[in-house]
């Protein structure tokens, strides 16, 4: 069976988003929900339903992002995280 770094998407609100993608990207999400489907026992979600956890997952990976988002803070107060007292 395939393994997918997506699994099952959580039942919510539907959320209505409107981006413009390249067709070959929508044809990529198309057959990635078919697969999605298939190795959860669940119908082909529909696509845009996959951009969020993929843009999430994407974001949660990415190690330089996680880096410079912790560093963010003491950057934006331009103090040290050094007690005083």
């Amino acid at each position: 069976m395939t393994k997918l770094k997506l699994g099952p998407l959580a039942d919510d609100k539907p959320v209505k988003i409107s981006v413009e993608l390249p067709a070959a990207v929508h044809r990529d999400l198309v057959a990635y929900a078919q697969v999605l489907g298939g190795t959860t026992g669940r119908s082909a979600p529909e696509p845009s339903k996959l951009i969020v956890p993929m843009i999430e997952r994407f974001m949660a990976t990415d190690r330089a992002f996680a880096k410079a988002r912790r560093d963010r803070p003491a950057q934006a107060t331009g103090g040290s995280t050094e007690k005083s007292g």
